[in-house]
């Protein structure tokens, strides 16, 4: 795997450091999906009559969980885009062949995936990137803002969303905003206000109609607004003394969000030839078991990224990318 002239490199200038913060912030919304994954498009569980002794917990999930972290998810595969083709610019003649490698590995990936999980968002966020956003990618950030706002406006619910969320985090993304983010704790409690806003209004709407909540405007819009107040609320706590804390439970996970994601499925499927999950009632069972794949993965991540510098999907991710062999192993000092 080599450069070919093409695609010859320029002079290269320092890398982006790392945000931890937004690694952090994915491993938190990898655990939401986790969870919503498993009750909804795994095993099927949300179309369940969850019995006497149960009677909240679908209500809690639709509340609070489903349609709530996959807007996050979108948004930072959107930033990551942006960060991608932004290192791109700098250290490749032709940047966006290499965002389409990006895409391209993204997409083969997501339809293998589905075979496991129909309805997965990989595929999703690849034919997005491809169709939409990278077009959008030679337009001003404003634009791209504007039109990710007018996505989400035309349907705020699904796959259109997602790719709406998209946009506007590439967007952010190019406007620079979270090399700054440490100096935004006003602008994150006024978006938090907003978000917690549209919540109060659309939520109770959503749970007026519990027989479409998941599949009405008024769902997608509680949603999105709840994401909002998660994303701030979240970078919000990462200020606080609660910030250190967060950061050894997210971040490990989140740098490696792409091996979790997949590799949770296998282990779900796995777990259900044991517990039989499937269309069942045992919602204690089914958070137990999200949680216990959680934690596995984390120890995994904190073993893993002693050794190596990216996780194993993430290290192919990124030789296809750049279209050369990536050196992963950690060099002792």
């Amino acid at each position: 795997m080599t450069t070919s002239p093409a695609d010859a490199t320029v002079p290269v200038r320092r890398p982006r450091p790392r945000i931890r913060g937004l690694d952090a912030l994915r491993g938190f919304a990898l655990c939401g999906i986790l969870v919503s994954n498993i009750a909804n498009s795994i095993l099927h569980m949300q179309h369940i009559d969850p019995g006497p002794h149960v009677p909240l917990v679908p209500e809690l999930l639709h509340s609070i969980v489903h349609q709530r972290f996959f807007p996050i998810f979108s948004l930072l595969f959107g930033v990551s885009f942006c960060f991608v083709l932004e290192g791109a610019d700098n250290r490749a003649s032709r940047p966006r062949l290499v965002l389409v490698r990006r895409l391209v590995f993204l997409l083969l990936l997501g339809i293998g995936h589905s075979l496991l999980q129909p309805g997965e968002a990989l595929s999703v966020y690849a034919a997005a990137g491809l169709v939409l956003l990278l077009p959008a990618s030679w337009l001003p950030a404003w634009a791209v803002l504007a039109l990710g706002f007018a996505v989400l406006a035309v349907n705020p619910s699904g796959q259109v969303a997602s790719a709406g969320c998209l946009l506007i985090g590439y967007a952010v993304g190019r406007f620079g905003v979270l090399d700054t983010l440490e100096r935004r704790g006003r602008q994150l409690a006024a978006v938090l206000a907003i978000g917690a806003a549209v919540t109060a209004v659309a939520l109770p709407m959503q749970l007026s109609d519990p027989l479409n909540s998941g599949f009405n405007t008024s769902s997608a819009v509680a949603g999105l607004g709840t994401a909002l107040v998660y994303v701030t609320g979240f970078l919000l706590l990462l200020r606080s003394p609660l910030g250190s804390v967060l950061s050894r439970v997210f971040e490990p996970l989140g740098r490696m969000a792409l091996t979790h994601y997949v590799s949770a499925t296998l282990l779900v499927l796995l777990a259900d030839q044991l517990l039989a999950l499937d269309e069942s009632r045992k919602w204690g069972v089914m958070f137990a078991l999200a949680a216990g794949i959680a934690v596995v993965q984390w120890v995994f991540s904190r073993l893993w990224l002693r050794r190596f510098r990216y996780g194993p999907l993430e290290w192919c991710w990124r030789c296809v990318t750049w279209w050369r062999y990536v050196p992963n192993l950690r060099v002792a000092a």
